[in-house]
């Protein structure tokens, strides 16, 4: 069987000043066309202290990992923000992926909102497949 993906995206982190929802358009072709859309999650490493930078003298964040709640709760904010003209909501199907590759890796199913209320996905790094259209083996 040939999976069938559209574009990736990638999700950002939001801050309380930056919300950028611009990825969230790269969804629609992949939704009209019925495909799989793999979403990346953000990963902040060696990330500069805005304070640090003015000063000159590099000091870092500790570093931070996108989990699936984190991603799910954002896509869903974002759905809600777009109204009926959303491309995705909280019944919508969703795999996610925890550590792929490794002894320790999980893929667990589900709606987008079980993922947003918390669905432990343990230890990073993980991403999200948001399901376009299924064949009945998917």
């Amino acid at each position: 069987m040939v999976y069938r993906f559209g574009e990736i995206i990638s999700i950002p982190f939001f801050t309380e000043k930056w919300r950028p929802y611009s990825f969230y358009d790269k969804l629609a072709p992949n939704m009209e066309r019925g495909l799989h859309t793999l979403a990346l999650l953000d990963i902040k490493v060696k990330e500069p202290t805005l304070e640090s930078l003015a000063r000159g003298k590099p000091k870092y964040m500790p570093p931070r990992y996108m989990s699936t709640k984190v991603a799910a709760k954002q896509l869903l904010e974002i759905s809600e923000s777009k109204g009926k003209d959303a491309l995705i909501g909280p019944d919508s199907k969703c795999m996610a992926l925890a550590r792929i590759g490794t002894a320790t890796q999980l893929i667990v199913s589900g709606p987008l909102s079980a993922f947003a209320k918390g669905i432990d996905m343990g230890e990073p790094l993980h991403s999200l497949v948001l399901c376009g259209d299924m064949h009945e083996i998917e």
